[in-house]
C-alpha cells in the first residue's frame, strides 16, 4: 500500500524507504497495533510517524471536512532529551510538506501556561513522558481529553520495560484503551532478548498485534585498547587512566567521539585529565550526565549536533535514541557491564544507514580485558539480555487509583477489570483490590484512625478525592522515579565520618563490623538516616559497596566472559585478548589452577591477614554479594566464624581466622541450591533491606510525602515515617500489601534470588576445582586488593598494594 506523504518526504531527502518502514505503513494502515525493531540510525521514528500522518489525513478525506482539531496521537518517550529530538524530526516533516499537523512538547520543562493552552486547544501530535499522561489523568475532564486519541505510540519501550514507569505505561494504556477501544498502539525498541513479551505486555493479552524486525545487519567494529605492558596483578581502576594518551590518539583519530563511563565521578575524572593533559581541547570537549543542569545539558547537544565538539564524556545520559549524526565513534571506559547496554553506546556512532559503528572498549584493569572478547563473542552470537518486568506493583496501583480519583473519579469495578489485563496484574484477586481501596478509603486495617488517610470519597457511584491539599500533594508526587538514600555514618560522640549507600547498610546487622574512612567500624545502631557507630578493635570486617556496586555484570555478559574461558584452553584461533592476556593465565595456571568454562574455581590461600577462599562464579558483584554471606553463613554453621567479605564482578573472598578441612564433599555442600531460600533468611538482614525498600514503595503509594518543589523532606524524615509504616504493619498487619511487596522486591531485584538460585543449581552441575596456592594469584589479588584499599584508606594505600604485589612476582 502506497504512502504518498512519506514517498515525497523521502524523494526530496534523497533517500530510498527500507523495507521494514514500508511494512510498519501497511500494518499502521491496516489498523493494526504493534512493535517495531530496528538498529538505530535508520529512521525508525519515520517508520511510525509516516503511517501515523496517512492514517490521520485519510480520515479526514473521507469525512470530506475537518473537523474541530483534537488530540490524535500521543507518542511517549523516557527523556526529556528525546522528546526534544522527536518534536524536532516530526516537526520538520510537517514544515516540510506543509501540513497543518501541529506537534507540541508537554515534559517536566513545559510551563504552567503552555499545558493549559494544550489542554483548551489541543495540537494532534503531543510528545511527553509517562509522567505527563498520568498528570493529564488527574485533572478533571482529563480522560475526555483522550477518547478521539487514535495513536500511542512508546518510544524506547525496552527501557521503560524493566522498570516501575513500565507499569505507569501499562495502567495508562489500560484506562485509555476503554475510553477510546479503537485506540492503535505502537513501540519502537531497541534488540532485547525478550521482545515478544514486550510486545505482549505493551499492547495488552487480547491484542495480538505484529512484530516488525528490520531485516538489517548493522556493522558494528569491536576494538580492545590494549596497555604497552600486561599487569600480572591487576586491581580494579588501576590501568584506566593510565590509557589516557591512547584515547586521546582516538579521538583525535575521529570527527567526533563519545566517552562513556560508567559513573558520573568516573567523568568528572576522565573529563578533568584530559583538560589538564591536553589543554587544547579547551572548549572542544564538554561533558555530560545527570547531575549537571538542563541548561548545561542542552548546550551540549545542541553543540554536538552542530558538530561543534571533537569529543563529550558522558555517563547513560547520552544512551538512549538522540540522534548526533557527527558522531563517528565512541569509547566504554571500564566493562558496560551488559550487552544491551553496550549496543546501545555503540549505537551513538554511525548514526546513518550503511555506516559502521565504531566502538573502543578501554579495560580498567587487565583481567577486565578479557571482557573485550566476551563482547564480541555476545555480539556476533547476538546474545542479548532479556528486561524483567515488574509485576504486582501495588504502590504503583495505589498511585494510580488515586490519580484517577483526583480526576474524574472511577468505578471500582470498572477499573479492577481493567488492570486485570495488564501484564503487572494479571494475577491480582478482589480481595487484593479491595485491600488497595481500603487504604485509600480508611486507611485500611491499621491507618483508620488517621485522617490523612481517609483519601477517597464516593460520590454518584464514583471514587474521587474532594479534599484540595489531598489532591494537590498527590500531583505533586505523580512517578515512580526513585533515588537511593545516601546514609552519615556517626560516631556515637556525634563526629561525622561521611556518606555511605544505604544498600550497604541495610545488609549489616547491628554489630557487623565494616571498613569505612580507613577505620574499623561496628555498627552500633541506625536512627532514620544515620548510621550510628563505634570504633572496633576487631580485624575482619566487610568492605562496603560503592556506586556502581549495583551495576552489575548481566547474567548474559556473564555467560559470555565464562565462555571467554573455552578460548583461553585453545592452543590457535584465539582472539587479540586471549593472546595479549596468556602471561596472566600462565601464572594463573603455574599458581594455582585455570578453569574451563563449565568449571568453578575455589582457591584457599593462607597469609599473615588471615584464611582466604576465594570463589570464581563470574556472575557479577551483586550476586557474589550475596552469595559471600551465604557461603559464610554456611562456613558458620560447620564451624564459627568472624569473616570480612569482598567482591568484584568475577568473583568474591571470605576472609577469617578460622581455618577449615577442605575436601570436594565439603564444597559441594556449600554450593548446594537445597534450602538457599532459607539460607538467604538466616544470613542476610532481609528485614532491614525490606524496610528501606519500603522507603520508596512507601513515597510511591503516597504514604508518605516527599515534600513540595524546593522544598523536598529530609531524607531523615522520609526513612522514619516510612519506618514507622513499615513497623506498624509488620506489628499488626503482616499481609499488608506494600509489605509483602517491599519483601518481594528485595529478593526479586536487590539480592537477585532468582539469579543466584540459577549460580547454585549451575555450579551444582559444574566440576569444582580446588586449589591450595602458597601465594595470592593473578586471580584473587584485585579481590583482595578491594579490602586492601579500604583497610589502609587513610594511608599510601597504593605503595602498601604495590609492595605486596611485588613480593607476588618476586616471590
Amino acid at each position: 500500500m502506497q504512502n504518498e506523504l512519506a514517498e515525497v518526504w523521502f524523494y526530496n531527502q534523497g533517500w530510498t524507504a527500507h523495507d521494514f518502514q514500508k511494512s510498519c505503513w501497511k500494518a499502521i494502515s491496516k489498523g493494526q497495533s504493534g512493535i517495531l525493531n530496528a538498529p538505530t540510525g535508520y529512521g525508525k521514528t519515520f517508520a511510525i510517524w509516516f503511517g501515523v500522518l496517512k492514517s490521520y489525513y485519510d480520515q479526514q478525506h473521507q469525512l470530506n471536512k475537518l473537523k474541530k482539531k483534537q488530540l490524535h496521537t500521543l507518542w511517549i518517550t523516557p527523556l526529556r532529551a528525546l522528546s526534544k529530538e522527536i518534536h524536532k524530526a516530526t516537526s520538520q516533516v510537517s514544515q516540510d510538506l506543509d501540513l497543518d499537523y501541529e506537534i507540541e512538547l508537554r515534559t517536566g520543562d513545559t510551563t504552567t501556561a503552555v499545558r493549559q493552552k494544550q489542554r483548551k486547544n489541543p495540537p494532534q501530535a503531543l510528545i511527553t513522558t509517562p509522567e505527563s499522561v498520568h498528570l493529564i489523568l488527574a485533572t478533571k475532564g482529563g480522560q475526555d481529553y483522550f477518547k478521539n486519541l487514535e495513536f500511542i505510540i512508546v518510544d524506547e519501550w525496552h527501557e521503560l520495560l524493566g522498570s516501575k514507569r513500565g507499569v505507569l505505561m501499562e495502567l495508562a494504556i489500560s484506562r485509555i484503551k476503554s475510553i477510546n477501544p479503537k485506540l492503535k498502539i505502537w513501540g519502537i525498541s531497541a534488540t532485547i532478548g525478550n521482545l515478544q513479551e514486550a510486545k505482549d505486555i505493551l499492547l495488552g493479552e487480547h491484542n495480538k498485534g505484529t512484530l516488525i524486525k528490520a531485516n538489517i545487519n548493522k556493522q558494528i567494529a569491536i576494538e580492545t585498547v590494549f596497555p604497552d605492558n600486561l599487569e600480572k596483578f591487576p586491581w580494579a581502576g588501576h590501568l584506566g587512566i593510565k590509557l589516557l594518551d591512547k584515547v586521546v590518539d582516538i579521538i583525535n583519530n575521529y570527527q567526533t567521539t563519545l566517552i562513556f563511563t560508567n559513573t558520573r565521578s568516573q567523568a568528572e575524572i576522565w573529563y578533568q585529565q584530559i583538560i589538564t593533559h591536553y589543554p587544547e581541547f579547551a572548549g572542544l570537549i564538554a561533558i555530560h550526565h545527570g547531575s549537571l543542569s538542563d541548561e548545561v545539558r542542552f548546550w551540549v547537544e545542541v553543540a554536538l549536533h552542530e558538530g561543534r565538539l571533537k569529543a563529550v564524556v558522558c555517563t547513560s545520559s547520552l544512551d538512549l535514541g538522540v540522534d548526533f549524526r557527527p558522531v563517528d565513534c565512541v569509547v566504554q571506559v571500564g566493562s558496560p557491564k551488559g550487552i544491551a547496554r553496550f549496543l546501545q553506546r555503540a549505537g551513538r556512532s554511525g548514526h546513518r544507514p550503511d555506516a559502521t559503528s565504531v566502538i573502543y572498549y578501554v579495560p580498567t584493569n587487565s583481567l577486565e580485558i578479557i571482557e573485550g572478547d566476551s563482547l564480541k563473542y555476545a555480539v556476533s552470537n547476538h546474545i542479548v539480555e532479556s528486561r524483567i518486568p515488574y509485576i504486582r506493583s501495588f504502590d504503583v496501583l495505589i498511585q494510580y487509583l488515586m490519580t484517577l480519583a483526583v480526576g474524574d473519579g472511577f468505578q471500582a469495578e470498572d477499573i479492577l477489570q481493567e488492570v486485570a489485563q495488564t501484564h503487572c496484574f494479571s494475577s491480582i484477586s478482589q480481595e487484593e483490590f479491595d485491600q488497595c481501596m481500603a487504604l485509600l478509603i480508611h486507611g485500611g486495617t491499621s491507618l483508620t484512625a488517621y485522617d490523612d488517610f481517609h483519601r477517597l470519597e464516593l460520590v454518584d457511584g464514583l471514587y474521587k478525592v474532594t479534599n484540595r491539599r489531598i489532591a494537590m500533594r498527590h500531583r505533586l508526587s505523580i512517578g515512580a522515579i526513585v533515588s537511593d538514600l545516601m546514609m552519615r555514618v556517626k560516631f556515637l560522640s556525634g563526629k561525622y565520618l561521611g556518606s555511605i549507600e544505604e544498600s550497604f547498610i541495610a545488609k549489616l546487622n547491628i554489630g557487623d563490623v565494616f571498613w569505612f574512612s580507613g577505620r574499623q567500624l561496628e555498627l552500633v545502631q541506625i536512627i532514620a538516616n544515620d548510621a550510628i557507630v563505634r570504633a572496633s578493635e576487631k580485624k575482619k570486617g566487610v568492605i562496603p559497596s560503592w556506586m556502581g556496586g549495583r551495576f552489575a555484570i548481566s547474567p548474559d555478559l556473564g555467560i559470555a566472559i565464562r565462555h571467554s574461558f573455552k578460548n583461553i584452553h585453545k592452543k590457535r584461533g584465539v582472539s587479540p585478548e586471549i593472546t595479549f592476556l596468556k602471561p596472566l593465565f600462565d601464572e594463573q595456571e603455574r599458581l594455582s589452577k585455570l578453569p574451563k568454562e563449565d568449571e568453578l574455581l575455589v582457591e584457599y590461600i593462607q597469609t599473615k591477614y588471615g584464611n582466604h577462599f576465594f570463589f570464581y562464579p563470574f556472575d557479577g558483584k551483586l550476586v557474589h554479594e550475596g552469595m559471600a554471606q551465604v557461603i559464610a553463613y554456611r562456613l558458620g554453621n560447620i564451624k564459627p566464624a568472624t569473616f570480612s567479605i569482598a567482591s568484584n564482578e568475577y568473583g568474591f573472598e571470605l576472609l577469617s581466622d578460622t581455618d577449615y578441612e577442605v575436601d570436594d564433599k565439603f564444597l559441594q555442600k556449600l554450593f548446594s541450591p537445597q534450602h538457599l531460600h532459607q539460607d538467604i533468611n538466616s544470613g542476610i538482614n532481609v528485614q532491614e533491606m525490606a524496610k528501606r525498600r519500603f522507603r520508596d514503595i512507601a513515597g510511591i503509594a503516597g504514604l508518605v510525602f516527599q515534600g513540595f518543589p524546593g522544598k523536598q523532606m529530609k531524607s531523615k524524615h522520609l526513612q522514619a515515617n516510612a519506618g514507622l509504616f513499615f513497623s506498624v504493619f509488620s506489628e499488626y498487619e503482616p499481609n499488608n500489601l506494600l509489605l509483602r511487596e517491599a519483601y518481594d522486591e528485595v529478593f526479586d531485584f536487590q539480592l537477585e534470588e532468582g539469579r543466584m538460585q540459577q549460580a547454585f543449581e549451575r555450579i551444582a552441575n559444574h566440576k569444582i576445582l580446588f586449589s591450595r596456592p602458597e601465594k595470592l594469584t593473578p586471580f584473587s589479588f584485585p579481590i583482595f586488593a578491594e579490602s586492601f584499599r579500604e583497610r589502609y584508606s587513610n594511608e599510601d594505600w597504593k605503595s602498601r598494594l604495590e609492595k605486596v604485589k611485588m613480593q607476588l612476582l618476586n616471590g
